[in-house]
């Protein structure tokens, strides 16, 4: 059994985690790099294995840093079957065909900058069609279900908390006369955050995969959080300025609009009007809507009160590019949240290119941002970002607010692992995760009795 680590390996993006038995070859993931160009372009092209000796694909769930390169596996030669929830199922029939038109837009823009240097062409990594086609691929399986996506193999999802319909993972492996149980956390949600149950707990194992966003970071607590919104919405709005939002499509932007929502009803925000400016929000909030299964006592519970916590009466849905490029004519206060949301492409650009230069207005950073990504820069507050090429100075408001990740926290996710039996599991390899992140959880866990991690190196593999 050899276990190969490809993507998500010391930084957090593209998870990629390839197995190999005598029953077939697998995936862990298939997401999508993201970061500077040139490495991003290099890192999309390559797989561990050639596309169509890969047998299946599982899906922990449906963000594109771990589904992204589901089209371009499929064009490249892959015909196995890709095991998800059925909701991870539906968000990617809408984020692949969205990432798509992304890859597309982006290939023609470096195309026509490129044309003037008299460089060669550049292909989209995948267009609309390799997304349909993979997506006809999908096999859908509940929570709690056992199945068998190659010989000598079983595996169970549970429901991991992150988004909606996410997984972690459990997987026995048989060759000969060895039993192997591998576990992969996927990425593991917070307890107590609206809408989403909480992330139910693993089977013991051999070895587990964990991810580690934010070793040695600790959350603020949700309440306060909700404070804080209260107040950057009223501050910005009295001194006449925009809050915008940059905020993944799935997830981040639902809660958003589902706190602003308990907000309006208990009459804690100005009024003034709240849009979603992105089409791939409008489709995913569909999704959510026809999910309630996944809903946590607390969401079912309101919705008794409110059967539409995704809308409220100064709430807006825009698909319309005319509609949101009026947003950026009007000059009174408003709420805008657009994808995505490490501000890397989508109409978020369009809204901080005319809005960060005005010291009235605020950027509400509400979740993890990459090194060399713009929001990245936004957090770490630079006196010049670059927008489209161009420079920019930033003088709006900045607020980090990381408690609306949808990533546990350091004591969260060692809670989370230490449910585990420490004396079975013989190491921990930890991905999707800084170097410094890393550290510093495996010192944390190292105190729970868990003596054996590494953090594997793109490229890196181990026999188990």
């Amino acid at each position: 059994m050899r276990l190969t680590f490809w993507g998500a390996a010391q930084t957090v993006t593209g998870s990629m985690h390839m197995l190999e038995f005598e029953g077939g070859r697998l995936l862990m993931d298939c997401g999508l790099y993201q970061g500077r160009r040139a490495e991003a372009r290099r890192y999309n092209h390559e797989f561990p294995a050639p596309p169509a000796s890969i047998d299946a694909v599982l899906l922990s769930h449906a963000h594109i840093d771990h589904s992204g390169l589901l089209p371009k596996l499929h064009k490249d030669g892959f015909r196995g079957r890709v095991y998800a929830t059925p909701a991870t199922r539906d968000l990617c029939a809408a984020m692949l065909a969205d990432s798509a038109f992304i890859q597309e837009k982006d290939a023609a823009w470096v195309n026509r900058r490129e044309k003037r240097r008299g460089s060669d062409r550049v292909e989209p990594l995948y267009d609309a069609g390799d997304a349909a086609d993979v997506v006809e691929r999908f096999v859908q399986v509940g929570y709690g279900q056992t199945f068998s996506p190659l010989p000598g193999l079983e595996v169970e999802y549970r429901d991991a908390g992150h988004i909606l319909g996410s997984a972690s993972m459990g997987l026995t492996i048989r060759e000969g006369d060895r039993t192997v149980k591998l576990g992969f956390t996927g990425d593991v949600g917070r307890p107590g955050r609206p809408i989403l149950r909480d992330p139910q707990p693993m089977a013991d194992c051999d070895y587990l995969i964990s991810e580690s966003t934010y070793g040695g970071r600790t959350h603020e607590p949700p309440d306060q959080s909700r404070q804080r919104l209260a107040h950057v919405v009223g501050a910005t709005a009295r001194r006449g300025g925009k809050i915008i939002i940059p905020a993944f499509a799935v997830g981040r932007t639902q809660e958003i609009v589902y706190r602003l929502d308990q907000l309006t009803h208990e009459g804690r925000l100005p009024e003034i009007p709240v849009y979603v400016d992105s089409p791939l929000a409008v489709n995913v909030t569909d999704v959510f809507r026809n999910h309630p299964e996944c809903y946590d006592d607390d969401m079912l519970e309101h919705m008794k009160r409110d059967p539409e916590p995704f809308g409220f009466q100064r709430l807006t849905y825009i698909r319309d590019v005319a509609e949101s490029k009026k947003l950026n004519d009007s000059r009174l206060p408003m709420v805008v949240i657009s994808a995505s949301g490490m501000c890397e492409a989508g109409r978020i650009l369009h809204h901080l290119r005319n809005n960060v230069e005005d010291p009235r207005n605020t950027v509400m950073i509400v979740g993890y941002c990459a090194p060399h990504t713009l929001g990245r820069r936004i957090v770490e507050r630079r006196s010049e970002i670059r927008i489209f090429g161009e420079p920019h100075r930033l003088r709006a408001n900045v607020e980090v607010m990381n408690s609306y990740s949808a990533h546990a926290d350091e004591p969260e996710l060692v809670d989370f692992i230490s449910a585990l039996d420490p004396g079975r599991v013989k190491k921990i390899f930890l991905v999707h995760g800084d170097p410094e992140r890393q550290e510093a959880l495996f010192n944390a866990l190292s105190e729970k009795r868990f003596m054996s991690g590494h953090a594997p190196a793109r490229g890196e593999t181990f026999e188990l």
